[in-house]
């Protein structure tokens, strides 16, 4: 009876193992072989063109612009012109009243006319004076006037040319007179030096105006259709700047836009302070869409390369552009593979690539902030282009 207990608890200890064991093996089997698995989407690297060029930025300004001043003190009495209207060269733009002047130029008028007048009086008594000369050396030569006579006679006509040469001179005078006063009184009408735009009208009628240098622009006009791009470029760039060359750019004043200009000038001497060089563009303004004082952003045309790895900056980390280092994941056989990289020249989104990936080569370009070296991935675009 004993036996027979003892052999039915061994049978239900077995049993109890067994139960046990199966379910471990159960337990065991539900546990992860590894990781899971990162999404991403790649793209191959492919070869294009790459325009080289060099970063550059600056300041928009009117190639053409003056500050209008008056060159006589007065009162203003006349305005022809209002702000942000069109003028062109020569057109009036205000009066200054000038009645001073004004009466000297007609007393000038009045002193030329009145030596005019002299010179008909003297020019009368010239010849008369000759017909007398004449008329005594025909009676000398019939012995009915002496020498006296004669020499009298032709002193009389040379001094009466004297005085015709006298009176042509204060005539000169006079015309030179009148001429200045004229000149003083043209001065009192302002008019604008260049084709252009009315930018600034600091003067109302019966505002005081000054003369010279220390007197304060009245007018400023602007012509913006042809615009000058001042940037600068580093000394260590500057060999590869040429006149001529093509200089592209954007601003945000005028967003959604590529503007191109000329280089023309470059500064024949580097900035001590910041060793860079000032180069200037001419751009082409018409119609008027860019304007004077406007922060641009640009790169300066140097050559075209052809087939060079680019890939986009979102695929790159720890890009440095300064030290041309970077790197990136490429993708073989469902496994991401850490690559540093030898960057080059950027061109808007994309980076050369100089070193450390091939042409064809599978690159993460979406997901990568989650992958490390070694892991697995599952390409969620697996339809991606293949390399050219």
């Amino acid at each position: 009876m004993k036996m027979r207990k003892l052999t039915m608890m061994a049978v239900g200890a077995s049993l109890l193992f067994a139960a046990a064991t199966g379910c471990s093996k159960k337990s065991e089997a539900k546990v992860p072989a590894g990781p899971p698995q990162v999404a991403v989407e790649i793209l191959p690297v492919q070869g294009s063109d790459l325009v080289d060029g060099i970063e550059v930025t600056g300041t928009l300004a009117p190639k053409n612009e003056a500050e209008v001043k008056t060159e006589i003190p007065g009162l203003v009495k006349e305005l022809y012109v209002t702000e942000w209207v069109r003028v062109r060269k020569g057109q009036p733009l205000a009066r200054i009243s000038l009645a001073e002047t004004e009466a000297l130029v007609k007393r000038a008028e009045a002193n030329v006319q009145n030596a005019k007048a002299a010179l008909l009086q003297v020019k009368v008594a010239a010849e008369r004076s000759e017909r007398e000369k004449q008329r005594v050396i025909k009676l000398k030569e019939a012995g009915l006037a002496t020498q006296q006579s004669v020499d009298d006679a032709i002193s009389d006509a040379e001094a009466a040319q004297a005085r015709i040469e006298a009176a042509r001179a204060q005539i000169r005078a006079g015309d030179e007179e009148l001429s200045q006063q004229r000149a003083r009184l043209a001065k009192g009408l302002v008019r604008s030096p260049i084709d252009g735009v009315v930018a600034l009208k600091d003067v109302n009628i019966g505002s005081l105006t000054s003369d010279g240098a220390a007197a304060k622009p009245i007018f400023k006009i602007v012509d913006n259709r042809l615009m000058n791009l001042t940037v600068t470029v580093p000394s260590s760039q500057m060999a590869g700047v040429k006149l001529g060359q093509p200089l592209q750019f954007v601003t945000d004043g005028v967003p959604g836009r590529t503007f191109t200009g000329k280089v023309m000038f470059i500064n024949p001497a580097v900035d001590e302070a910041d060793r860079s060089l000032k180069v200037i563009a001419e751009v082409p303004n018409v119609p008027e869409v860019l304007k004077g004082g406007l922060f641009v952003k640009g790169k300066i045309l140097t050559g075209t390369r052809k087939n060079v790895l680019q890939v986009p900056r979102a695929t790159l980390a720890g890009l440095d552009l300064d030290k041309h280092s970077g790197y990136l994941y490429v993708v073989e056989n469902g496994i991401a593979h850490k690559r540093e990289v030898v960057t080059g020249a950027v061109a808007g989104e994309l980076v050369e690539i100089v070193s450390g990936v091939k042409a064809g080569e599978q690159v993460i370009s979406r997901g990568g902030f989650n992958v490390k070296d070694g892991d697995r991935v599952v390409v969620a675009n697996a339809a991606a282009p293949a390399a050219r």
